[in-house]
């Protein structure tokens, strides 16, 4: 499991460190972590493309402070769990419109961390359903989050994923059907898309996190543009 620190105190990193160590240790886990001491650190590794599963960041950082790196890292990754580090409880408010996924009190640390572990373990493994896919080439069995969206082409339904695309002959009603409990919501006849991929959507247009611009026909408009808004925690 990748996981980043981003914190500008050295002493409260290694904290972190050993207590990511210890739940390791006894849940069987293995943590590959990455630490920054700045936001902007944080920020040039995101947009590489090296994404993380875990992300713990303290809110009182020097430049960029924490409320804003988390903003613009639900720009690239929507569904990252993001675990605010802070000494004061008085953020939450700013913390929750990024969609934090935890607050933990650096002087409580050794009492909340395994519990908040606990919680975000258990998402992930939710989060992370796969299924096997008969396609042109033979069976393979994907993740489900590292699909963006299945699309349409001819008599073929292509599945576009974060590192290659896949082929396969499928009704896309029936792919529907499986997967709208799991994020995934028609936008347009030919596009089912994986909603944590989705950047925006203004004006009948939808976009991705890959660039990718999509037209939204009228008639589903209302319903995608809810699906997303309460999917990001806005109000229409």
């Amino acid at each position: 499991m990748n996981v980043i620190i981003c914190d500008d105190d050295k002493k409260d990193i290694e904290r972190l460190k050993d207590l990511l160590k210890k739940f390791g240790s006894e849940n069987s886990i293995q943590f590959d972590i990455a630490s920054f001491l700045c936001g902007e650190e944080l920020l040039e590794n995101a947009f590489s493309g090296k994404r993380a599963d875990i992300i713990f960041l303290d809110i009182n950082l020097t430049g960029i402070d924490g409320i804003k790196t988390a903003g613009r890292i639900r720009e690239i990754y929507p569904d990252v769990p993001i675990v605010f580090i802070t000494a004061y409880i008085n953020y939450a408010l700013d913390g929750y419109k990024v969609r934090a996924n935890r607050f933990l009190v650096k002087e409580d640390l050794e009492h909340t961390f395994p519990e908040c572990m606990d919680d975000i373990c258990r998402e992930i493994s939710r989060k992370t359903k796969s299924m096997v896919f008969r396609c042109m080439d033979g069976e393979h069995r994907i993740s489900l989050t590292d699909i963006i969206l299945f699309e349409t082409s001819g008599r073929q339904l292509v599945i576009h994923g974060i590192k290659q695309q896949y082929t396969m002959y499928e009704k896309i009603d029936e792919l529907e059907e499986k997967l709208s409990v799991y994020g995934f919501i028609r936008i347009h006849r030919c596009y089912l898309v994986n909603i944590r991929y989705i950047t925006g959507i203004n004006n009948y247009l939808l976009k991705l996190v890959d660039g990718r611009q999509l037209q939204v026909p009228k008639g589903r408009y209302r319903d995608v543009k809810e699906k997303y808004t309460l999917f990001v925690g806005d109000t229409i």
